[in-house]
């Protein structure tokens, strides 16, 4: 009988043991371009231990290990699930998760990971900035999209975010990721660089915040009676990614890198991965300064 009763125990376990733990969603946020954002995508092998596992228009970065897997940004409150089903997807297991990071703190990037966590108990670090507001749940005053209010800012805070530094390494087992504080979009703004190797083949990875000078009605990065400009801040954030080793480059929105047209590349030839360019970052940066320029010749324009 003991016999049978432990056979009975020892296979409840391992049943236990194989379903992730239950990811609970918070309710989702409503905006006009939630619903494409969130559509689902397949998750991808990007190269070495690095996985896409976000949806079609939000970036998710999954990388692992062993020891457990880091993860940077939860996308939108609804976002949740389909990370984490992307995650299984991948063959790897949500609750392996030890870290997830974040590119910047508002509701597309940051409002999956309350729930994440919550089904994962991974450590959330960030920028001193960056955890005002997740703490919170929302940007903070001084983010040029607070103007915008609660109602369309704010998403699940998330608790007990671990301030880094800038330049800081984070670890989890041989994993290695690296924070570059880029501020501009928003106060708290990190990019993040990890080296990645298939055999003797070693990239210099980059997943690089969003560097688009955006803001609410009334905002004026080049300054006003409330805050002083912010344009130096930002071309220096703009330097930061354009001289960052990068060999293959990611994004918090899939589109600001083309991702598409360079799946569909990879596709029709599967032996070259369109996604390793070293000038990417440069490109990347460049587009950024063009459209900070142009924002503030319209805010002077406007003066």
């Amino acid at each position: 009988m003991s016999k049978i009763i432990l056979l009975a125990a020892t296979l409840l376990f391992a049943a236990t043991a194989a379903n992730p733990r239950e990811l609970v969603a918070d309710a989702p946020h409503v905006c006009d371009d939630c619903a494409a954002w969130n559509a689902a995508r397949t998750p991808f092998h990007v190269y070495g231990n690095t996985w896409f596992v976000g949806p079609a228009g939000l970036g998710s970065i999954l990388i692992t290990s062993p020891q457990g897997h880091i993860l940077i940004d939860g996308g939108l409150p609804q976002s949740a699930p389909l990370i984490a089903a992307n995650i299984e997807k991948a063959g790897f297991r949500l609750e392996d998760v030890k870290l997830i990071l974040n590119s910047h703190t508002h509701y597309d990037h940051a409002g999956g990971i309350a729930a994440l966590v919550r089904a994962s108990h991974a450590q959330v670090a960030a920028s001193p900035e960056s955890r005002k507001a997740l703490e919170r749940g929302g940007p903070t005053a001084d983010d040029p999209q607070f103007g915008f209010g609660a109602e369309h800012n704010n998403f699940p805070p998330v608790k007990a975010v671990r301030a880094i530094a800038d330049g800081e390494t984070l670890h989890i087992g041989k994993l290695s990721v690296t924070a570059h504080f880029t501020p501009g979009h928003t106060p708290g703004g990190t990019s993040w660089t990890w080296r990645e190797c298939e055999g003797a083949s070693c990239l210099d990875m980059v997943y690089a915040d969003s560097l688009n000078s955006i803001s609410a009605p009334g905002f004026r990065f080049t300054g006003d009676a409330t805050h002083a400009s912010r344009v130096g801040q930002f071309e220096q954030s703009i330097a930061v990614i354009e001289k960052l080793p990068c060999d293959l480059l990611l994004a918090p929105h899939p589109s600001l890198v083309d991702l598409d047209a360079k799946l569909a590349r990879w596709k029709e030839m599967p032996a070259v991965n369109p996604l390793i360019d070293s000038s990417a970052c440069k490109a990347y940066a460049a587009g950024a300064r063009e459209r900070l320029a142009a924002r503030v010749a319209e805010e002077r324009a406007a003066k």
